[in-house]
């Protein structure tokens, strides 16, 4: 079965692999295969014996696994020939950004938003890489969203030239993914603000809230990351070339302006959050007036209504025909006395 048709793995665990070289189409290869050419690449043939596996010196394996199943570590660990320190990687809990140089080896550690993002915080996931010469290797947990459109875009033949460029067009997919994130958020905060000015307060923190921890875990997870390009390419590997080094510049500084995008989304949720906190708190604070306004003028008629009602003798006006309307006079009296003094700082404001 093709790595394609089962996007959760082979029997490795292998979601794809591809052996590349920028003079021929992608070839696609499954597990066996790919062991089969990473050994032949370890313990090259005798001269004059024909290699089943022989390749030009520029061809190069991207191998993608399923890191859920069981048997892909076991085969990286077996056939990959990667370094401890990219297993390390896989046992470390912290997941921010980085790329680190291991001898002739890039172990990188990236984060990306999932296939079915949602805008959601918690729909962010990582992908743990291994960068040499000859081979590629990446594994997550989750589908994610860059990995799919760089797999989408070898399959139709858009190879680049080496393992390196492959990591780099792989950092340009995320950001432009990222970028897409930026526009969704923007969208959302626009009809937020739409809604606010016309008076629509109805769950607008929430969901404020929701977008602000989402840009916020996004930066803490990728904002190391150019940062640890810098470091790297001050002293690269001594196989990868100046094209190599300038591409992932490149995908270094579209990364720095997505981030400089996101904080300022940031900046203006932070002030949408605080225009709706005043909007609720002047809400609150005439509701509160109205309140205190109906109490003051309830007060009279409530004092006259106790004082009135005792069951004892001697009760004023009990005997007068007209009681009941000079009380009622009194009553009046004494609420429009009441409403003037709750109402006389209004007219100031």
């Amino acid at each position: 079965m093709n790595a394609h048709l089962n996007y959760g793995g082979d029997a490795a665990g292998l979601i794809c692999g591809y052996l590349l070289d920028a003079d021929a189409p992608p070839r696609e290869v499954d597990s066996a295969q790919a062991a089969q050419w990473l050994s032949a690449l370890r313990h090259p043939p005798a001269t004059g014996t024909a290699a089943p596996q022989a390749e030009h010196a520029t061809t190069f394996l991207w191998l993608h696994f399923n890191l859920r199943h069981a048997q892909a570590v076991r085969w990286m660990e077996r056939h990959a020939g990667l370094p401890e320190a990219f297993f390390d990687a896989l046992k470390d809990r912290s997941v921010s950004t980085r790329i680190e140089r291991d001898d002739d080896t890039l172990i990188a550690v990236l984060n990306d938003a999932h296939f079915d993002f949602a805008f959601e915080p918690s729909d962010i996931a990582t992908l743990w890489t291994s960068v040499a010469p000859r081979l590629m290797v990446t594994g997550r947990t989750r589908p994610l969203r860059s990995v799919d459109a760089l797999r989408t875009a070898v399959r139709s033949g858009q190879a680049p030239r080496s393992s390196v460029a492959l990591l780099a067009e792989l950092m340009r997919t995320q950001a432009s993914g990222l970028v897409d994130i930026v526009r969704g958020v923007t969208q959302r905060i626009d009809d937020v603000e739409d809604e606010l000015l016309a008076g629509r307060l109805d769950h607008k923190r929430a969901r404020l809230g929701v977008l602000r921890r989402l840009l916020v875990r996004l930066q803490r997870l990728l904002a190391p990351e150019p940062a640890a390009l810098f470091r790297l390419l001050q002293h690269p590997p001594a196989w990868m070339g100046a094209d190599d080094a300038q591409e992932l510049r490149d995908s270094t500084e579209e990364f720095s302006v997505v981030l400089r995008d996101m904080q300022g989304l940031q900046e203006r949720i932070k002030l949408l959050q605080e225009e709706i906190a005043a909007n609720v708190q002047e809400a609150n604070s005439r509701s509160l007036f109205v309140l205190t306004v109906v109490t003051v003028l309830a007060l009279p008629i409530n004092i006259l209504a106790g004082l009135f009602g005792m069951n004892v003798g001697g009760v004023p006006l009990a005997d007068n025909g007209h009681g009941f309307w000079i009380i009622v006079a009194v009553v009046a009296a004494f609420t429009a006395v009441a409403g003037w003094l709750a109402l006389r700082d209004t007219h100031d404001r």
